[in-house]
């Protein structure tokens, strides 16, 4: 199965790319996903929605760089989004790829690894699961979250216990994995295309 994970803070001196380093490698060693790592830093939208967004293909009317990374998704059988929480929130960022990319998401699952202060970015990801419900994805249940994520993680970016991260980590690519599966054979069988 392929994985897409979502990089989906653009800040400079963000904490994103070692969380999504450390999780990448946990997914890569779980064994069964073709792992491939979008970051919305590297992957800038344009500002502007297209007024027919809703209607249109979501690869029509783009330019090669947003085909491409269309594809990217397109391509996925099951998403992680690496997460901040932002002001008690997720970053405006993921919801602009979330908005350009309105098809892409339906009847697959998605994880979520989030990282704040107390709350470790839960209300991000709380908010999040809103949002694709609404795109007729599925969210699985259990996350991985960094409580006060700058002593979480040592200099070289590994975990500074890594057990209890590791087991969470494995825990939601098993349920990535089981929806992963289910979900793909269900689009092979049945096309999903629930009224808009």
């Amino acid at each position: 199965m392929r994985l897409a994970v979502i990089l989906g803070s653009v800040r400079k001196s963000r904490f994103g790319p070692t969380a999504a380093s450390w999780f990448t490698g946990q997914a890569r060693e779980h064994g069964r996903f073709e792992v491939d790592v979008i970051d919305l830093a590297e992957n800038p939208l344009p500002a502007e929605l297209p007024a027919d967004i809703h209607t249109l293909g979501d690869a029509d009317g783009r330019s090669d760089e947003l085909v491409a990374l269309y594809e990217r998704l397109a391509a996925a059988d099951a998403f992680v989004v690496v997460t901040p929480e932002y002001n008690h929130s997720f970053p405006a960022s993921i919801k602009h790829l979330i908005d350009w990319h309105y098809m892409v998401w339906r009847a697959k699952p998605i994880g979520f690894v989030s990282y704040g202060g107390i709350a470790g970015g839960m209300r991000a990801v709380e908010q999040l699961r809103l949002v694709f419900a609404e795109l007729h994805a599925v969210t699985v249940r259990d996350t991985v979250g960094f409580v006060n994520y700058w002593e979480k993680f040592d200099s070289a970016g590994s975990p500074v216990e890594p057990e209890a991260v590791n087991g969470a980590a494995k825990m939601m690519l098993d349920e990535l994995a089981w929806w992963g599966s289910v979900l793909r054979n269900g689009r092979a069988a049945i096309p999903y295309s629930p009224a808009a």
